[in-house]
């Protein structure tokens, strides 16, 4: 650990603007000195003490609550100072700046303690976090569950973050390395046996260890998706021609008058972006221009920007004019249309047809499109189940814990490796057993990664620098 991993830090914890309360919070070791030197009397732990923030010149600040957790017992697994006060801008900043200057006059007496001779340092993004993490009071899935529960954009993401912060994901995930583990021992102490390997590994049913393995693996990667899915939601791109309602259908959806609706087509020149929650699921819905030549400067821009969009799309919904369905340029206009689509768009992105305006229109929606009426209603709860069943919502909101991408990829690895684990042992009599030893060690690693057994610093500083200041 280095050395400025050492220093005190301290932070305003509560979020930028005006409130009720506001927190300054300082970590580090030996604290207890510097908790004394800003209140003006000793602190009981753990017991909120009503006293006076005073400046250097003993001049009042603000009137609040300190609070004092001794290491190991805090969230940091240090010494943790918290000072309550009045939720202001400028008080936080005159209590933050009395912190910084009792830290150096302490760090300057003749006679101060070794352990006050580091001055108290503004904390980095996550650092308190990033502490807790380190001294073990949390691991890394539990630190990430933190930012995403303040991150959380519906209720069910943070029920859901709320369960990873608990430990729910890291216990499946020490379950499944204590499994890997076990069959790792027992493939790397037949390698000291080679004249009784087979059968010492049929006798302990290494291929059995390893299929139940593998199906827990799968078990908790299922769960994991639909975690992430709960954390990250999808993009979904509202595409079509002008004037077919792709803008009241953004309305609909959002339940708010978000875009602007005329008869006029081209109304909407640039793309119009919010997020709506379908059981708890965020779905980033974005309204585009709509797709024709035109030679209007402004709305080609708008237009190149809805390509651009779709391009990055998780999922598209082209919209029709059912009330125009059988107007032969607006058909031409439609298979033109559709062909740019299928060059432009991955084949592997879902596609979803929508005839709109069933309201007016006098014809029937060809087979497997959906038919509705942005305007009227009509359709809407069936295209928000299928708008779940494109994002591959399945889990019940309450079975899930929040997972991140990284998460998913890692239990990908780890579902590879194991796959090709047991093909090799399937032919342990040829197969060099170190094969299948170097395929278990790789899926440990990964398995690890999850909860910061092992990892990278690289990957701390990533995850960490994502925080915000104070937490």
């Amino acid at each position: 650990m280095s050395r400025e991993a050492d220093d005190p830090i301290a932070a305003i914890s509560t979020a930028p603007g005006r409130g009720a309360v506001g927190i300054v919070r300082i970590s580090g070791q030996s604290l207890d000195g510097l908790a004394q030197a800003l209140c003006g009397r000793p602190l009981q732990p753990r017991v909120a003490t009503y006293l006076a923030f005073a400046d250097g010149d003993g001049q009042p600040i603000d009137h609040g609550l300190a609070l004092f957790f001794p290491a190991p017992h805090s969230y940091t697994g240090e010494d943790v100072l918290e000072l309550q006060g009045h939720g202001g801008p400028a008080v936080l900043q005159l209590l933050l700046a009395r912190v910084l200057q009792a830290s150096a006059a302490a760090a300057n007496e003749p006679d101060a303690p070794a352990a006050w001779s580091a001055r108290v340092r503004l904390a980095r993004p996550g650092e308190f976090t990033e502490r807790a993490f380190l001294n073990g009071k949390l691991d890394l899935a539990q630190a990430e569950a933190v930012a995403d529960l303040i991150d959380a954009s519906t209720a069910s993401a943070a029920r859901s973050a709320a369960r990873s912060l608990g430990g729910e994901f890291s216990h499946q995930i020490t379950q499944l390395l204590d499994a890997l583990t076990q069959l790792r021992m027992l493939v790397e102490a037949t390698l000291d046996f080679p004249e009784e390997e087979v059968d010492f590994l049929q006798a302990a049913d290494a291929q059995g260890q390893l299929a139940r393995l593998r199906e827990r693996v799968d078990s908790v990667l299922a769960t994991a998706r639909q975690g992430a899915l709960l954390r990250d939601g999808i993009r979904i791109v509202i595409a079509g021609q002008p004037n077919v309602g792709k803008s009241s259908l953004l309305n609909a959806l959002a339940g708010a008058e978000l875009a602007i609706v005329t008869p006029v087509a081209g109304t909407t020149r640039d793309k119009i972006a919010t997020t709506i929650a379908i059981e708890g699921v965020p779905l980033h819905v974005i309204d585009t221009a709509g797709l024709r030549d035109s030679n209007d400067a402004v709305e080609r821009i708008g237009i190149a920007r809805a390509w651009d969009e779709i391009a990055n799309a998780d999922a598209v919904l082209l919209v029709h004019d059912a009330a125009r369905a059988d107007a032969p340029e607006y058909i031409a206009e439609d298979e033109r249309l559709a062909g740019a689509l299928a060059e432009k768009v991955s084949k592997n992105v879902p596609r979803l047809e929508i005839w709109n305006k069933l309201d007016i229109a006098t014809m029937q929606a060809p087979p497997g499109a959906l038919a509705l009426s942005a305007t009227a209603g009509t359709g809407l709860a069936e295209l928000r189940a299928e708008l779940l069943k494109i994002a591959g919502w399945q889990a019940t909101p309450e079975g899930v814990y929040l997972a991140r991408a990284r998460h998913v990829q890692a239990l990908l690895e780890v579902a590879e490796r194991l796959r090709q684990a047991q093909e090799l042992l399937a032919d342990a009599a040829s197969a060099p057993l170190e094969l299948i030893a170097e395929e278990l060690r790789l899926a440990q690693a990964a398995l690890s990664e999850i909860t910061g057994r092992f990892t990278s610093d690289d990957l701390l500083g990533v995850i960490f620098s994502r925080f915000c200041i104070g937490k």
